[in-house]
């Protein structure tokens, strides 16, 4: 019996004939770790049941393993555990099942099942058949969060370069005059200028052409830029100011799932070919674009009219009530109809001799970039490598008063962000009013304050600051408690259903060995006396012996020769992780490769900051990139009691590996040396012979699998 859709129901005559054949894909956010352990997890269960499967994994050194056209045709299924967006359309008309990264680490049996009733993908982009994937079995990112990150990190590049390109022209060719801060027409500074201006042009279609594109594919891509374009264009709409970055995420949204709901038409056969290209482009882009244009555009103009003439109604209130309320306004979506209302209304103002608005308007400007910039620095751990960049880029931004460096922060967490942000920016605000501070030009941030622009220098700088240090402390503390209410929901979620760990976790533990026997995890003098599979077979007093008889040459050569014997220690001493990195630091030095460990100890801490490096199953790979090193370098301990690490499944660290390469080497090399470790510490019976071994010799005879 066949499905509709296509391939052949899994379990029938076919199935009889043949080993069922299946592929996979694996991807996690920073591509490295969890992609490999998820990759080996899959492949693992698989053969324990007789099945064919490739597993394709896209890591942080590009996709390896990588599925042919041969291989999807032969395919039965398609699992993709990944956590963030995957290319399915070479998948139609296979059954695909889609789950989060770590569903495939923990689950992988039970996403070999699911897979055989999974829905077929369609060409389209649309499934059909069973719902098997349907929440309760293991679920995959909210496609909302998914498509929101996907839209955001596409965007970033065009923020940071049209804002940096925009800064620096400004800090070398302008000037301010009574019109503003500009750069003479013509000149160098100015074509700079100008090609920063594109990529901020730029940025909102990208960011809601994406979003749109996580949801729907490639035929939502078109609306949701056009969309975008569409919705920062308040020219379109009798608006004189778009809306900008929220405009963006609604157009995305709306391209999205309209598409989707498009694709879901039933059209002739003959027309199905071309809808992905032109008849879902052209339908989903006209609808959206003529619906935000006579339906969405209408309130935000009437959003901005209103807003003006209210403002205009409060300039004889409190100065401090009016800063503040302009801060808010200034903050809230940086460059949308509220932002450019407040901007406009004390920019007007300036030729009627008022300019202590524009003084309110000047002091909140910069608040938002400076302060996500900030946070960046003050709580790293809390940020992904990507997210810090951006916010050292966004201080830059910040000093010139382009506050469009905050939108990244805003449309990640907007939850978060965007009300840390109005707090600070009225905060700014009040104190500009409070103290008086005016500003002859319309435009914000130090830069007007350094070229002149300001009066009541001081005060400015103290308002700018403060409201900074607000927003960065408010993000921070909202970020944090997000961060920690969604751990405990995910530990929550894997507490019944985590994958098998390693028996014996903590002090007096045993591990089991071959044919059920249990072994110590420490005491070398038991461990001689039990024979413990070693590769291929062979017991890790075998292999101890093979090393004896290589010991001229120091042994097996392990990861390219970066883990040597000395490098190895059977007992870990430290009982607590930071002295626990310290310990594994003072290992690597005796290789000879570290010129600074204090320095290599401070990396790797710093690294610890921005996210444990404990992967569960009761390893750690604490890593660092630094010139305190000369060389790459890998060391490996066991702890009999266990480390407490941050594991997201609740266990210690037994098997601690410390990887450490020179800033020059960092790139593939690091990422090469994870990924290896990573696929190979899946294996269950290797992790035993690890625990196993007697001494720093069988230890590296185990570890010369690896490669």
């Amino acid at each position: 019996m066949t499905s509709p859709a296509g391939p052949p129901a899994m379990g029938g005559r076919d199935d009889e004939r043949r080993p069922l054949r299946l592929l996979a894909v694996t991807a996690c956010p920073t591509g490295i770790a969890h992609t490999y352990m998820a990759a080996e997890k899959l492949a693992q269960a698989a053969a324990g049941r007789g099945i064919e499967m490739k597993v394709e994994t896209q890591g942080s050194i590009g996709a390896e393993n990588v599925l042919d056209d041969n291989d999807v045709r032969h395919a039965d299924g398609v699992i993709v555990a990944a956590d963030k967006d995957v290319d399915l359309s070479r998948f139609v008309g296979k059954r695909v099942l889609k789950v989060g990264v770590a569903e495939g680490i923990h689950h992988p049996e039970q996403l070999i099942e699911r897979v055989r009733s999974a829905p077929v993908h369609g060409a389209d982009g649309t499934a059909s058949g069973s719902a098997a994937d349907a929440p309760g079995g293991g679920k995959e990112r909210g496609t909302v969060y998914k498509a929101l990150m996907n839209g955001v990190s596409y965007m970033i590049p065009f923020v940071v370069v049209g804002g940096l390109l925009i800064a620096v022209s400004l800090a070398l060719g302008g000037h301010a005059t009574a019109k503003g801060y500009v750069i003479p027409e013509g000149t160098f500074w100015a074509h700079v200028n100008a090609v920063g201006g594109i990529g901020f042009q730029l940025m909102i279609p990208i960011l809601s052409g994406y979003i749109a594109y996580a949801i729907a594919d490639r035929p939502a891509l078109v609306p949701g830029m056009i969309g975008g374009w569409i919705a920062n264009t308040g020219a379109l709409y009798d608006s004189e100011a778009g809306a900008g970055f929220i405009g963006a995420i609604v157009t995305g949204f709306l391209a999205g799932y309209l598409v989707l709901w498009i694709k879901k038409v039933r059209v002739p056969k003959f027309v199905q070919p071309i809808m992905p290209i032109i008849v879902i482009p052209i339908v989903a882009t006209t609808a959206l674009g003529l619906f935000f244009i006579y339906v969405v555009g209408k309130p935000i103009s009437w959003v901005f009219e209103h807003l003006t003439s209210w403002l205009g109604g409060m300039t004889g209130t409190s100065a401090v009530l009016l800063g503040a309320v302009l801060g808010l306004m200034i903050a809230f979506d940086m460059g949308g109809p509220v932002n450019k209302t407040a901007f406009l209304f004390g920019a007007g103002l300036i030729a009627s001799g008022n300019q202590t608005v524009m003084g309110m308007c000047a002091a909140a400007i910069p608040v938002m970039p400076l302060g996500q910039g900030l946070a960046t620095l003050i709580r790293r751990r809390l940020y992904t490598e990507q997210e810090r960049e951006t916010g050292l880029a966004a201080l830059f931004m910040g000093c010139f008063g382009i506050s469009e460096g905050a939108i990244p922060f805003a449309a990640a967490r907007p939850a978060q962000v965007i009300p840390a942000n109005m707090l600070g920016g009225a905060v700014a605000g009040a104190v500009a009013g409070l103290a008086g501070v005016k500003d002859a030009v319309p435009h914000g941030g130090p830069v007007v304050a350094v070229l002149g622009a300001v009066s009541g220098v001081p005060m400015f700088f103290v308002a700018v600051a403060v409201g900074t240090v607000v927003t960065a402390l408010t993000t921070v503390a909202l970020v944090d408690m997000s961060g920690r209410r969604g751990r405990a929901e995910a530990v929550g979620e894997g507490a019944g259903a985590a994958g098998p760990v390693l028996a014996g976790a903590g002090a007096g533990a045993v591990v089991p060995g071959p044919a059920g026997r249990e072994l110590s995890p420490v005491g070398a003098a038991a461990v001689k006396e039990t024979a413990v599979p070693g590769p291929g077979g062979r017991s890790a007093t075998a292999e101890a012996g093979a090393v004896e008889e290589t010991a001229g040459d120091g042994g097996p050569e392990v990861l390219s020769g970066h883990l040597t014997e000395r490098t190895v220690r059977v007992v870990l001493g430290a009982a607590e992780k930071e002295a626990a990195i310290r310990e594994m630091a003072e290992l690597l030095a005796r290789s000879g490769r570290v010129a600074d460990v204090a320095e290599l100890v401070a990396t790797a801490l710093r690294r610890e900051e921005q996210g444990s490096t404990g992967l569960g199953e009761e390893i750690a790979i604490p890593h660092a990139k630094t010139d305190a090193v000369t060389e790459p370098v890998v060391g490996f301990a066991r702890s009999a009691e266990g480390v407490e690490w941050g594991s997201l499944d609740g266990t210690k660290a037994r098997l601690i590996f410390m990887i450490a390469v020179p800033e020059a080497a960092a790139g593939d090399e690091h990422l090469r040396i994870l990924a290896l470790l990573s696929r190979k510490l899946m294996d269950a019976g290797f992790r035993e012979r690890l625990l196993a071994a007697p001494d720093e010799r069988a230890v590296l005879a185990v570890l010369a699998e690896v490669g």
